[in-house]
């Protein structure tokens, strides 16, 4: 199965046999659906902060950064843009004949009524020929090739980062740039800095230069911080083997056989090369024009200052497990909070068993001793994105997981009804401590659910193959971290999946 020629294509990727051949048996066995037990709801599971709460909060959160509390913003930005002009794709597509009847409904009736809302149009129409007949068949195709095309825009080819998403007053901005204002924003230290990472496609580091270099100097001048900005790519070695229909290696015309990114969840081996005390975690294409970044800037400061007080708590039971004279309280504390704040069952997590005093502490310490997330989560209005649950793990323990749809048996009837009264969903907003009780930084591997990954059929050259993506980055990925979830306002959730969104209000000038 595995050749001579193969091993060598291995080692120059990273990635060792043993991985291989443990990736083809998951594709040959498939990965276990999610056991959810019930919706994380509020009081349940999400908590909601009233306005005393959030004032105590922020307030922990300013104490922290004056404090020198050492923070990062770390931003998935891989890939092109491509998926977020599908539809345009496939608009090229349509005969002719059909286009009058197509541009007459929603969403191409809007999108070429509108087409000047778009903040990328001045670059647009530059490229488009005088007199054009804007509402001519040739001209709507014309349109999208040139927003799309390698000599026009190049849309569908560029990462979403470098795009141009929002207007001013006399100017455009990428969501680049919207990240470096909201790191200056909520994310910049004691002396002035704000550190931004970004992880990017190789190909595409040029072009996220390029918005730096045009931007970076005004915007530092304006907010009165200085950048740290970094880079990574995703590395080779977390790329997953393709699978023939039979479970075979999925193998090119030169005989080599085919690796595929392994999704966001890769993501974890970027993060995990960081060492900040907190990190915070936010997609790309999640971002507002500045009259519109308020919410945005204090739900992450009262998120930040939550983490902080669970963290503390957390630290200062395990400090008190550290010591003799301690001990017997540390386990207490560590008892309640256990069972009263992670809302676990201590009789399935082993700690009573032993009446040894010193092996309680060690297991308590285990479960304590972690990394720790908080994840702001959005009340259900109808749009995509993984869902907080309970969900019960092999060995019994019921935690709080962040649970995609594809992760979940819907055929089963029971579990079914417990998406059914799901009320909230993740926007990924994320909050991480990624450092222990005595400030060394946890490896974040040791922490992914390996059983928790997702198989997708794909093609290629008209074979069909079997895709394998890696635990999701806040999913499995983060499966064995300490777990809290808080209800943000879906005015903190503004994602651009498809071109159409940059239309919706929150995405226009104020």
């Amino acid at each position: 199965m595995i050749t001579k020629q193969d091993l060598t294509q291995l080692k120059q990727k990273g990635i060792t046999e043993e991985q291989v051949l443990n990736q083809l048996k998951q594709h040959k066995t498939g990965f276990p659906y999610a056991d959810i037990q019930r919706p994380a709801t509020p009081g349940d599971g999400i908590i909601v902060i009233n306005q005393e709460e959030k004032n105590r909060y922020i307030s922990i959160y300013i104490e922290a950064i004056n404090s020198g509390l050492d923070i990062c913003k770390f931003v998935p930005a891989s890939g092109a843009a491509s998926r977020m002009f599908k539809d345009l794709y496939s608009f090229l597509e349509i005969p002719d004949d059909r286009i009058p009847e197509v541009v007459s409904k929603p969403p191409f009736s809007d999108f070429f009524k509108r087409l000047k809302d778009f903040a990328f149009y001045n670059d647009l129409a530059k490229l488009l020929p005088d007199g054009l007949d804007m509402n001519s068949t040739d001209a709507y195709k014309l349109i999208v090739k040139t927003i799309l095309a390698e000599e026009g825009l190049n849309y569908g080819n560029k990462p979403k980062g470098v795009l141009k998403f929002h207007r001013y007053n006399n100017s455009e901005s990428t969501p680049v740039e919207e990240h470096l204002l909201e790191a200056a924003m909520y994310g910049k230290n004691s002396n002035n800095q704000s550190f931004i990472h970004f992880t990017v496609s190789k190909e595409h580091e040029g072009l996220f230069n390029d918005v730096l270099d045009s931007s970076k100097e005004n915007m530092e001048k304006r907010h009165h911080t200085t950048y740290d900005v970094s880079f990574s790519n995703q590395k080779s070695s977390t790329d997953t083997i393709a699978a023939t229909p039979d479970n075979e290696p999925f193998r090119l015309d030169n005989s080599e056989i085919l690796f595929r990114p392994g999704g966001h969840g890769a993501l974890i081996q970027n993060l995990n090369d960081l060492n900040h005390d907190i990190i915070f975690v936010k997609n790309i294409d999640n971002v507002v024009p500045e009259h519109l970044v308020e919410d945005t800037v204090l739900y992450k400061k009262l998120l930040t200052g939550i983490l902080i007080e669970y963290r503390d708590e957390v630290f200062r039971i395990l400090n008190k497990l550290d010591s003799f004279s301690t001990l017997e309280s540390g386990i207490s504390d560590g008892l309640e909070f256990i069972s009263n704040v992670l809302k676990r069952e201590v009789t399935y997590l082993n700690i009573l068993k032993d009446n040894n005093r010193q092996e309680r502490a060690n297991r308590i310490k285990e479960i304590l001793n972690r990394p720790i997330r908080v994840a702001g989560m959005v009340k259900n209005e109808g749009e995509p994105g993984g869902g907080p649950f309970w969900v019960k793990s092999t060995t019994g323990t019921i935690s709080l997981q962040v649970v995609e749809g594809s992760q979940i048996d819907l055929k089963d009837p029971e579990k079914k009804s417990i998406v059914d009264r799901s009320t909230h969903f993740n926007p990924v907003d994320l909050i991480c401590s990624i450092k222990d009780y005595k400030g060394n930084k946890f490896n974040l591997l040791d922490f992914v659910d390996p059983a928790t990954g997702f198989i997708s059929e794909k093609s290629m050259n008209g074979k069909t193959l079997k895709a394998l993506e890696l635990p999701g980055l806040w999913n499995g990925a983060m499966a064995h971290w300490l777990t809290f979830f808080v209800e943000v306002p879906v005015t903190t959730f503004n994602p651009v999946k498809t071109v159409f969104d940059l239309l919706r209000p929150q995405h226009q000038p104020g």
